[in-house]
Formats: C-alpha cells, structure tokens, sequence
C-alpha cells in the first residue's frame, strides 16, 4: 500500500514515470473510489457495487473476484499472503491472495471506509512482534485485529464517525482524524488515549505523517499540522472557501493536497504556507502520490497530472477519459488508477525520446 505502514506519507523514493503510456486497462464492473493495493505481481482494486479484483500487474488479466455487499472505497492491504478488504457492508475481508479463498472476517456495526493497516506490535506491547492489523471504523472505534484470525485485542471508542485510516507515530503513537473534529492520539501498546488536539471542522480522510507531525484537511476548508508529541495545531493553511477532501503526500519540504477548488495545493511543510498550486478542469479529491521529483494526482476534469516538486510546473498530463476520484498507486514499474465509469488504467514510463 502506497498510504499503508507505520506512515503515511504516500510518497515512492524513485522518480516519476516520464513520458507515460497505457500498458494495458481492465474494465471492471462499476465506477472506482478507492486506491489500489500492488503486491507479488498482483493488483487488488474494489469498486462502487463491490467487488474487488484481482488481476496480474504486467498485463491487467483477470485472476479471481471476491463480492461484498456493498461499495468498496478503501485501498486492500496485502501482508503474509493474504488480502485484507475494508466494505462498506461493515466487514473486513481477510482472503487468500492467490486464490481470493475467504479465509476469515470480522463484522462491525457500521461501514469501513477506511483501509486496514498492518504493523507489528511494538516492544511495551503484550505481544512485542506479533503481527497486528490497524482499522477505523465508521462507528467511530479504532480497532487491533490478529491478522491470523481476525481476533479483536484491543479497541478505542470515540464520540463521532471516522472516515481514514490510522496512522503510527514515533512507534508509539496511533494518530487518526474524524468527524469529532479532533485528532486524537492513542498509544499503540494498548490503546489508551494519550491527547486529543481539536481543530476547526471534521477530518474527513486519513492523516498523512511526517516524523512526530501528522497532516489532514478538513471541513473549514484549511490544511492542518498537528504536533502530536507537542499536543497541539504546528500551523493551519486556508486558501478558497471549499474543503480538502483528500489525504494528504509529505516530502520533508512539502504537504501536497488537493481541494475541491480544482487545485492541487503545495504548503512549505515548516510554515504552512503556500508554496505553489497547481489549477486542473475539475475537483481534486483523490489524494496525491509524490516521488523524489514530481506529485502525481487525478482530477474530476478526467486527466492524470504530474507537476514538478520544486515549482508545480506541469511535467505531463494523460486524458484518460473518466473522472478520476480515487488514489494512484504505484508499484510493479507502473502507477495504476481507477476511473469513474470502471476502467483500472495501468501506466509504464514511454521508450526514451530519440
């Protein structure tokens, strides 16, 4: 997962693809929201009826489907063989990844938007090492699942619902944002809160992180850094009066977000202010993915961009023909995004210019 792990900064430590070329699509049965996991050869996306797929990375064929009951909007994890999907029928698939065989799940008493993270359980732990999978809940519980089993070892409760995934902090620190409009910050050994840091209006998508900062969007419209060892908002960003919708990408420069103002914006990491923006035909509620020279993001407008690190100017754009609301990811050599009317494109570097 490209926003999975200990962190998530949705950063590639490689350049950008130059010069992109389709290597193959896959028309999948409804329209995509949400990001795709690439692992072992293998891409894993779900759609808006539900199913997810299964296909080989290097030429898009189809290998097995596996059918929720309702939309999938979150991003698959893939660890120790297994698959692990978010519904929005409240459950969290753990399926065999060669086969899509269902080897367990676990029920929640709302949707999970959100993709499962995993990690291994740290050192103060009751099980130092033990293999753990992080997952939000839209009934507003934080959960520690075993992986093996789906068993539950631990759960924190809040006041509201929560739409992105957790992230950790410092090894210590589970971090995650919701509709209470705060962040809260739980320690990971057992799930006890820590602190919570408010701010203006919901969060609405999964924190990106940073060393000890974590960054999100919210409702009022601003871009925040919270200290989380610190305990309190580092800066606040604003520009146009429309939300950030996205999950933030973070360089040790940058925070890159997109906004329903049609722009991508770039904030100096240090101060909180703008740095460049980058103007698309449409909204830009997909959440960006950087490499070591470039940002690459969707826009409703129907094209993938690729804008310079240093100063937002455009590197290339693709008109891939649908309005892409969900995630690039990257992996296998290639980025792979879904498009709204069901196509999942797959995207290699082009043969050098002569």
């Amino acid at each position: 997962m490209t926003r999975g792990g200990p962190a998530l900064s949705g950063s590639v430590p490689i350049p950008v693809p130059r010069a992109p070329v389709t290597a193959w699509t896959f028309a999948a049965d409804a329209g995509i929201a949400g990001e795709a996991a690439i692992a072992d050869g293998r891409v894993f996306i779900g759609t808006n009826k539900g199913t997810l797929y299964a296909l080989a990375a290097d030429t898009g064929k189809l290998l097995w489907t596996f059918a929720t009951k309702d939309s999938i909007t979150a991003a698959p994890a893939v660890a120790a063989g297994k698959v692990f999907l978010s519904s929005n029928d409240g459950r969290l698939y753990a399926l065999d990844a060669a086969t899509g065989t269902e080897a367990w799940q676990f029920s929640s008493e709302e949707k999970i938007t959100a993709g499962a993270i995993p990690i291994k359980a740290p050192a103060d732990s009751a099980t130092p090492g033990a293999d753990w999978l992080l997952l939000n809940g839209y009934d507003g519980t934080l959960r520690v699942l075993s992986p093996a089993d789906g068993k539950l070892l631990w759960s924190y409760k809040t006041e509201d619902f929560i739409n992105g995934s957790p992230a950790v902090v410092d090894g210590r620190f589970v971090v995650f944002g919701g509709c209470d409009a705060h962040l809260h910050v739980v320690r990971l050994a057992d799930g006890k809160l820590v602190r919570k840091i408010p701010t203006s209006a919901q969060i609405p998508a999964s924190i990106a992180t940073f060393g000890t900062f974590a960054y999100s969007g919210n409702y009022a419209n601003e871009t925040v850094a919270f200290d989380v060892v610190g305990g309190k908002v580092a800066w606040t960003y604003e520009d146009r009066a429309l939300p950030f919708m996205s999950a933030p990408a973070v360089t040790d420069r940058l925070v890159l977000i997109g906004s329903r103002d049609k722009h991508l914006h770039a904030i100096d990491r240090a101060t909180g202010q703008a740095a460049w923006t980058f103007k698309t035909g449409g909204r830009v509620e997909g959440s960006p993915i950087v490499f070591t020279d470039a940002v690459v993001f969707g826009s409703a407008d129907g094209r993938l961009y690729a804008a310079n690190l240093a100063d937002g100017s455009e590197l290339w754009q693709l008109d891939l023909g649908e309005a892409l609301v969900s995630s690039p990811a990257f992996g296998a050599r290639q980025i792979v995004i879904g498009g709204d009317k069901g196509t999942v494109f797959a995207l290699r570097a082009g043969p050098p210019s002569p």
